[in-house]
């Protein structure tokens, strides 16, 4: 089995040109919920030590990022279409999947309709929302005071026609899959924790399975922790990924991507 390419640049993705990347199959991205200085709101993280007793923490009243407000979301629709594959010119089977490609982007619930219309602006077209349920909440804060969300989102963005999907299961019959997943984490000494919003791993295989083959290209323009890229290692994707802040790249290079060669021989 020939080995996948897994390249992280600390770069932003708009400087992709110099790198020479291919076009991908599938796009996934964790674009920032604009939270701003409420990021940490509801959240123990707010307090040291997570107890109000203690005082506020240095993260209260504070976004995760610095860079969350340079984010452009035209400009990285204008990225993830220009290196998204373009739709395929063969025809497709009645009742059956091709080999279009896909787009995935985490976002808030309330940025769904500016992801959608973006989307269009940019040629895609269509789109389906996603759903994640977990069993714990970050809101444990408000848990006396309001319903707490135990929920995450993303959509599915394409151009006109369904994206490839591989829904057979282990005896290679064709199942069901439905818009929620179970977001569970991952066992930290498998994953690493790396990034206040990072994605589970092993839930980002399932995805990336759903709308990809092996050897199929994978690209992250907004890498974190680097969580996707060790995703697609472990499934033969070949991923690259994009990540501006220096030491989310260098905790990404030094703890989740720096045993791949062993992990492959894993799985």
């Amino acid at each position: 089995m020939k080995k996948p390419k897994i390249e992280l640049y600390n770069d932003h993705f708009e400087n992709a040109k110099r790198y020479g990347i291919p076009h991908a199959q599938l796009i996934i991205a964790d674009i920032p919920y604009n939270l701003g200085s409420n990021a940490y709101a509801s959240n123990p993280q707010w307090y040291v030590d997570g107890d109000n007793k203690n005082g506020e923490s240095k993260l209260a009243g504070k976004s995760f990022f610095d860079t969350d407000n340079d984010f452009k979301i035209n400009n990285f629709f204008d990225f993830c279409t220009r290196y998204l594959k373009k739709e395929p010119k063969e025809k497709i089977t009645r009742g059956k999947s091709g080999n279009s490609p896909a787009m995935i982007i985490f976002c808030a619930f309330e940025q769904i309709p500016l992801v959608i219309e973006q989307g269009k602006k940019h040629g895609l077209m269509k789109s389906y929302p996603l759903v994640f349920i977990k069993n714990y909440s970050s809101q444990v804060l408000k848990a006396n005071m309001k319903i707490v969300g135990a929920t995450e989102y993303a959509v599915v963005l394409y151009r006109e026609r369904l994206p490839k999907f591989n829904n057979k299961d282990i005896y290679g019959n064709n199942k069901m899959i439905f818009n929620w997943f179970e977001w569970k984490r991952d066992n930290s000494k498998e994953y690493p924790k790396i990034h206040p919003t990072q994605k589970p791993v092993n839930l980002l295989k399932k995805l990336i399975e759903i709308f990809t083959d092996e050897g199929d290209v994978v690209i992250d323009p907004v890498a974190g922790s680097g969580s996707t890229l060790r995703a697609c290692a472990e499934l033969n994707r070949n991923c690259y990924g994009f990540e501006i802040k220096k030491n989310f790249y260098k905790e990404a290079k030094e703890k989740m991507l720096s045993n791949i060669d062993i992990q492959q021989s894993l799985f």
